[in-house]
């Protein structure tokens, strides 16, 4: 039997690997995260971005070695039980779901923030109703609007993409005229020193999340050995230069003072970049902001999906509660676990802080990270695939465990103790459930590798790698014509 979905690609370039890998960091991260640090190190705070991207690379990095010695679905569930068995991989697993599952709570916080730009008198009970709202229109269309919504991801991408260049063009236009205020906003360069640069790293690692897409499946890959670990720099290299550029125009255009207590950041600096035209600066904020909340919806509803698929691979395993493999009858989708999760992120998103709710996310994927990362020294041992051996040695795996440890080495103490209780209620799910026979036709429906590359592809219709697609579609018209025109 034929199994349904896209054609399977096996001759994916540099170029569309490393599209795939910028389209699944770029999303709605940067309005929620443009400001982090400015408390903490001030403009310092830019070296940050650099040296998160580059902890981004080598975990990446980690993560196409396992793919490699390990040419299967299922992340670092998948790698952290060959290595050391089910219940490690349960745990890894487990620790990833809560790491997607407390992101999902930052989104509903995100959005009010972002519309309290445009209704600044919102008061708590007002945020709790827009967050409810928020999160019933998610999983409605979640459970209904799945394929609706992809057809219209060209326009939603253009809606989230052209706010930013906007802002990007504003404050350029206001800095290059303005040069001395622009000077004076980036001095002094670090008034607080760099005693709370882990902090601050923890926070701006969160908008580097996702670079796990690179690692689909080596035989898709032209020349996987080389393109997998070139793709993966050129992809986030792109990312922390994208991420750089806005930042540097961020306080390029606002003092560091008013970003580190500002919940809008890139719609207040368009505002203030727009300001010797009044009307130009409303319209400039509304744009952006209006940006930011269509921005954040988008993320949160492709999150949603996202960590409901895992929830739902973990229950067909026989190692989660039956509920989270329900599949609608109409809508094929996995609809108690979307309700599940959206209602408890709802109840996280109102009982905690941003700030609180991004370094609990980052402290669960450091977990997932340092296992993953961990994982390559068994998996070499027990590796026969002879078409992709993974090059760095055991360098990269150390540098994954060191980079991990310390992300997880930053949190408070209050995250560490919050992330225990949570961690620890993995084994008592598992040593319920693990008995359960394993759902295997749903098992097949969720990981087959079509399904996994289907999704995958979709990441190139993702915010900045639309526009990467789109230049690469335009560069080839170009040299065909000058090529036609040589003839």
């Amino acid at each position: 039997m034929e199994t349904s979905g896209p054609k399977l690609q096996s001759e994916l370039t540099l170029f569309d690997v490393a599209n795939l890998v910028v389209g699944a960091i770029i999303g709605a991260d940067i309005y929620v995260a443009s400001s982090f640090g400015a408390g903490y190190l001030g403009p310092a705070s830019l070296i940050v971005w650099v040296v998160a991207g580059l902890i981004a690379i080598v975990i990446a990095l980690c993560f196409a070695q396992c793919s490699a010695l390990l040419p299967k679905v299922g992340g670092p569930y998948a790698y952290c039980k060959e290595a050391w068995g089910p219940l490690a991989g349960f745990i890894v697993g487990w620790s990833l779901w809560l790491a997607e599952w407390t992101s999902l709570a930052v989104f509903p916080a995100a959005f009010a923030r972002y519309l309290m730009f445009f209704l600044p008198n919102l008061g708590w009970i007002h945020q709790t109703i827009v967050k409810a709202l928020f999160v019933t229109f998610l999983i409605v269309t979640n459970i209904v609007g799945v394929k609706a919504a992809g057809r219209t991801n060209d326009i939603l991408t253009i809606i989230k993409l052209a706010p930013l260049i906007f802002f990007s063009i504003a404050a350029l236009i206001y800095m290059v005229l303005h040069p001395d205020v622009a000077t004076s906003n980036l001095s002094p360069f670090s008034p607080f020193g760099l005693s709370r640069f882990g902090e601050a790293l923890v926070l701006i690692f969160w908008a580097y999340a996702g670079f796990e897409i690179s690692t689909i499946p080596a035989d898709e890959i032209k020349d996987p050995g080389s393109t997998i670990p070139k793709a993966i720099v050129l992809g986030i290299s792109i990312v922390t230069i994208f991420y750089l550029t806005t930042n540097i125009l961020l306080f390029g255009v606002t003092p560091w003072t008013q970003l580190a207590v500002n919940t809008t950041p890139l719609a207040s600096a368009t505002t203030v970049a727009l300001g010797g035209n009044p009307r130009l600066a409303l319209i400039g904020g509304l744009i952006v902001g209006g940006g930011a909340l269509v921005s954040v919806t988008g993320s949160d509803e492709s999150g949603m999906i996202g960590t409901s698929r895992l929830a739902y691979s973990l229950a067909v395993d026989g190692l989660f509660p039956r509920a989270f493999a329900k599949v609608h009858p109409r809508f094929k989708t996995p609809y108690l676990g979307i309700i599940i999760q959206a209602v408890t992120a709802l109840v996280a998103s109102t009982i905690g802080g941003l700030d609180m709710l991004i370094a609990t996310s980052v402290l669960f994927m450091a977990i997932a990270y340092l296992a993953t990362s961990a994982s390559i020294f068994p998996l070499r041992k027990k590796s026969t695939n002879p078409r992709f051996r993974p090059r760095g040695g055991l360098l990269i795996p150390s540098l994954g465990v060191i980079f991990s440890t310390y992300l997880i080495s930053q949190s408070t103490i209050e995250q560490i103790a919050v992330g225990l209780v949570l961690l620890m209620v993995g084994p008592l799910i598992y040593f319920k459930y693990t008995p359960r026979k394993e759902l295997e036709d749903l098992k097949k429906a969720l990981l087959s590798e079509a399904s996994i590359l289907e999704r995958t592809y979709g990441q190139e219709n993702v915010f900045l790698a639309h526009l990467l697609r789109h230049v690469k579609r335009a560069y080839r018209r170009i040299t065909g014509k000058r090529q036609a025109w040589n003839r």
